[in-house]
């Protein structure tokens, strides 16, 4: 009753106040850099803010609209431009110029929908939610269909689950946070990522190699961070609905109000379903789950001049079936598959800010509870974690502006239990285990005229692990005002979860063969990348190249290779290595169209039936490109995305081979309602037997697992979004 109260309360707001948001930088003749303290100010509103150490700042769109916005700094030539309701998307990036120099003061406002982060020592890539519209975007897994970074795959053919890959490694490997807490962590590993949909996310941010020690110790690929839609900036409501030819349709629903001059409220609530059932290829087996989930999450902000804060609730339940056709929940014959999923997460984010300027304290606090049960064919799984994350960090300024320190100390404890059993349905395999790791840590930040640092460290006692010491270190240096430099190196480690790790191997009927001793996972990771902003024919356009490199000192690999009967985990030290080069190419070619071209090679090897050999299932090659064309009256969207593959090596026989994945989506916007159409799989490629063994699933030849391409053939899908503001 308390949310549909809630949710009452919303649809009875009548006022919604735009918040705009952006960065202020100063030009001269030698460099481009963040201006603080800049007069920032609504003519007709008559509101005044000042921008922020790091030059950005945001200001509340006054009733009426449009507005003049004036900037104004000591030293600089002062600037206006026109802004209105609809610039609450935008991202501005405003460039006041020297008033010793006399050329234009240069203005530009608008909305990137995917780029590198200039600003940011660390190689940050940014996906806001116009880069989200591009694709269906039904979920967070495939929030990444338009991106080259990060890679989309199957995990198995029964459940249908999809898995992110960044660096050549499994999402495991990359730490997801939500708004810098940790986020889809233990056995939500597996299928987290299906119940959080893409329309709730306002942008994702990647960053590549070990991130900033202030988020912990696991970012060994990379780093994920996830920004939710903010409340303040929610409009009262808006709706998506989608639908496809396959049987799946999703609702997803978010709702904003401003409960007081400080408190604002948003709700998110998703519903989803696949009903549809389909054999294409008439092996006997659907080629996708059933599957019912539901989601919620309900936040609110606080904002005061000496205080913030940010309190939420999210839970969602999960629930699949899957198999041969003949088989049901109600009428169990045949080989089938079911998981249920239950989560239910609070957490807290409150900010104390100082007397002087830089000067802050936060405290992140996360409880969360999770459950996950179910089994594939006779081989049952069950799991329980509870966790907590207490993270305190302390901000400040030595001297001025150029030199940031950070400070804190975490807490995490964790307790997880995991099982599984073997193909005999007798024998188990898992554990159950309790961790209790506090932490401290430290990082400078350095801001000079072409260089920046970040250096950071951080210790932390585990009580399975022992003591753990992880240095970082980020440089970034500007070789020209247009090109960048960055390089990064550091080390990372993890406990792995076994278990829920690779569940989806359950889905065969190869036995596990486990370690006796559970060990950290350790790796060091080195990298660096150019970025290059160019304009030819007065288009703006950039050039990134960058390469990565990452060593495992010590990891758990499951080797599939040394008996075709078995899987094989082992604890390797010293012979697990991945490299990836990655070159992207982004230019407007004509106004309203945008090309992205992208090249990928990745190198990942490891020690499997005794030789350095590559991963399996996972391409050596990715070849990338992205059309979007947008009409000058914003009414009609095009988007293309083309995907070339190469072939993977397979455990045992062969390869698989070369293959391509074509999807394309037109939209059409009016004032408060879009209309989508698009296409998935457009080339209508599909993996030939994804399932060995079909005509006997209890047998031991059995094997769901080795997917390396679609199962399932083209794809159309529409929907609708509406926004009442």
């Amino acid at each position: 009753m308390k949310f549909i109260f809630l949710f009452g309360s919303l649809l009875m707001a009548s006022h919604f106040q735009a918040q705009i948001r952006g960065v202020v930088q100063g030009a001269d003749s030698l460099q481009t850099k963040p201006l603080k303290n800049v007069k920032i100010t609504l003519l007709r509103a008559g509101t005044t803010v000042y921008s922020n150490e790091d030059g950005t700042f945001e200001i509340l769109l006054g009733k009426q609209s449009p507005d003049t916005l004036l900037f104004s700094a000591k030293g600089y030539r002062s600037d206006r431009m026109v802004v209105t309701r609809s610039d609450r998307f935008a991202a501005l990036n405003v460039v006041l110029v020297s008033g010793q120099l006399v050329r234009e003061i240069v203005v530009s406002g608008g909305k990137d929908a995917h780029g590198i982060s200039k600003m940011k020592t660390l190689h940050v890539e940014e996906l806001t939610s116009a880069e989200f519209r591009k694709a269906a975007c039904c979920n967070l897994s495939e929030s990444f269909e338009t991106n080259a970074t990060v890679d989309v795959s199957m995990a198995d053919a029964v459940s249908g689950a999809k898995k992110i890959q960044l660096l050549g490694l499994d999402a495991v490997y990359t730490q997801l946070q939500f708004e810098n807490i940790p986020f889809l962590r233990g056995l939500e590993s597996a299928f987290g990522m299906s119940a959080i949909p893409g329309t709730w996310l306002e942008s994702i941010q990647i960053t590549k190699g070990t991130g900033s020690v202030v988020n912990g110790y696991e970012s060994m690929a990379g780093l994920v961070n996830l920004e939710f839609k903010k409340p303040k900036d929610m409009p009262l409501m808006s709706l998506n609905a989608y639908q496809n030819r396959f049987g799946r349709t999703e609702l997803n629903l978010q709702s904003g109000q401003r409960l007081s001059e400080r408190w604002h409220m948003g709700l998110f609530a998703s519903g989803a379903a696949v009903y549809g059932t389909f054999d294409h290829n008439h092996d006997g087996f659907r080629d996708q789950a059933l599957s019912n989930t539901f989601s919620l999450l309900q936040r609110f902000s606080y904002q005061a001049p000496r205080m913030e804060a940010q309190l939420g609730l999210q839970a969602y339940t999960d629930d699949k079936t899957g198999g041969q056709m003949s088989f049901s929940k109600q009428n169990p014959v045949g080989y089938g598959m079911a998981l249920q999923s239950q989560h239910i997460s609070m957490f807290s984010k409150t900010g104390f800010f100082g007397k002087k300027p830089g000067q802050s304290l936060g405290v992140i606090a996360n409880v969360k509870f999770q459950d996950l049960n179910g089994f594939y064919g006779v081989r049952n799984f069950t799991g329980k974690e509870k966790r907590l994350y207490l993270n305190a960090i302390y901000d400040d300024i030595i001297g001025n502006a150029d030199h940031k320190i950070k400070a804190g100390a975490s807490f995490l404890g964790l307790q997880i239990q995991q099982f599984a059993t073997q193909p005999n349905g007798a024998m188990v395999v898992g554990n159950t285990r309790t961790e209790l790791v506090p932490g401290v840590f430290t990082e400078y930040t350095y801001s000079g005229n072409r260089l920046s640092a970040v250096i950071g460290a951080r210790y932390d006692q585990h009580n399975i692990a022992g003591a753990q010491f992880s240095p970082r270190a980020h440089l970034k240096y500007a070789l020209t005002p247009q090109l960048d430099l960055r390089a990064t190196g550091g080390r990372a480690w993890r406990l792995p979860n076994y278990v829920a790790d690779n569940l989806s191997l359950l889905a065969s009927s190869k036995a596990w063969i486990t370690s006796p001793t559970l060990l950290p996972e350790i790796s060091w990771n080195v990298g660096a990348s150019l970025v290059q902003g160019f304009s030819f024919k007065k288009r703006k356009g950039s050039l990134s190249l960058d390469a990565y490199h990452t060593r495992f000192s010590q990891q758990l690999v499951a080797d599939r290779d040394t008996i075709s009967s078995l899987v094989v985990f082992k604890n390797l030290s010293n012979n697990s290595v991945a490299t990836v080069v990655q070159a992207e190419f982004a230019y407007e070619v004509v106004r309203g169209l945008d090309l992205r071209l992208a090249y990928k090679f990745q190198d990942v090897r490891a020690l499997y039936n005794g030789k350095l050999q590559n991963q399996v299932l996972l391409p050596r090659q990715r070849f990338f490109t992205n059309l979007a064309y947008q009409t000058r009256n914003r009414r009609w969207e095009y988007d293309l995305t083309y995907s070339r593959y190469s072939a993977v090596r397979l455990p045992h026989h062969g390869m698989g081979s070369p293959w391509a994945l074509l999807n394309a989506q037109v939209t059409r916007s009016w004032k408060k309602t879009e209309l989508y159409v698009g296409g998935e799989n457009l080339l209508n490629f599909t993996q030939q037997h994804p399932i060995m063994g079909v005509d006997n699933p209890f047998g031991s030849d059995f094997d769901a697992t080795e997917i390396w391409a679609p199962i399932m053939g083209w794809n159309v899908y529409f929907g609708l979004r509406y926004t009442f503001k």
